[in-house]
């Protein structure tokens, strides 16, 4: 594969985090504090459950795809950041693809996600969570791949070093299914 540039060039950067004490802060909360982060910045900011995330390729992936679909006009929803959550779950429905990555009371751990200039440690903060390195970047395991609609199948069909490049192929993916219907091209 080819190497990520190096943390300092990336146009987007994501962290680990983890709640300060158990149920706080509220999933609404936290859904609140990235509304209000989206009216203030154009950069998009983005929270998802870490046990879902398949690593730094996995996000940057979805966001490059993101970013190519808009510039060929080719939305499938006004806000970016649910479009973003799309690609990270490599699902074209909002509702299963924020079922799978999306966060929730129960969610343990997090993967802050923060376009330039936006610094996601600096973020940490105003969501109320905490530096959690172990959260992300963690290895690709059965249970990210499960929780990402990959099932035993196509699991055994590549070797656990290829688990990775099912997840990036599950992104490239909704590039190739996007519905004339939702393209901002077209008239009405």
């Amino acid at each position: 594969m080819t190497p990520l540039p190096p943390p300092e060039e990336r146009p987007v950067r994501a962290v680990g985090a983890r709640r300060a004490r158990a149920g706080s802060p509220t999933t609404p909360s936290i859904i609140g504090t990235l509304r209000e982060l989206a009216k203030e910045s154009p950069a998009l900011v983005a929270l998802f459950d870490a046990s879902a995330i398949a690593g730094e390729r996995h996000l940057l992936s979805a966001w490059a795809h993101l970013g190519r679909a808009r510039t060929r006009g080719e939305t499938r929803l006004r806000d970016r950041g649910a479009e973003f959550a799309l690609y990270v779950a490599g699902d074209d429905q909002l509702p299963r693809a924020l079922a799978k990555v999306g966060v929730s009371d129960s969610t343990e751990q997090f993967a802050l996600v923060a376009e330039r200039p936006h610094d996601p440690v600096v973020l940490l903060e105003r969501f109320g969570l905490t530096l959690d390195p172990s959260a992300y970047p963690r290895p690709v395991d059965e249970k990210v791949l499960e929780r990402l609609g990959i099932e035993a199948a196509e699991r055994s069909a590549v070797p656990a070093s290829g688990w990775e490049g099912l997840v990036l192929e599950r992104v490239a993916l909704l590039d190739l299914s996007a519905p004339a219907a939702h393209s901002s091209k077209e008239k009405h």
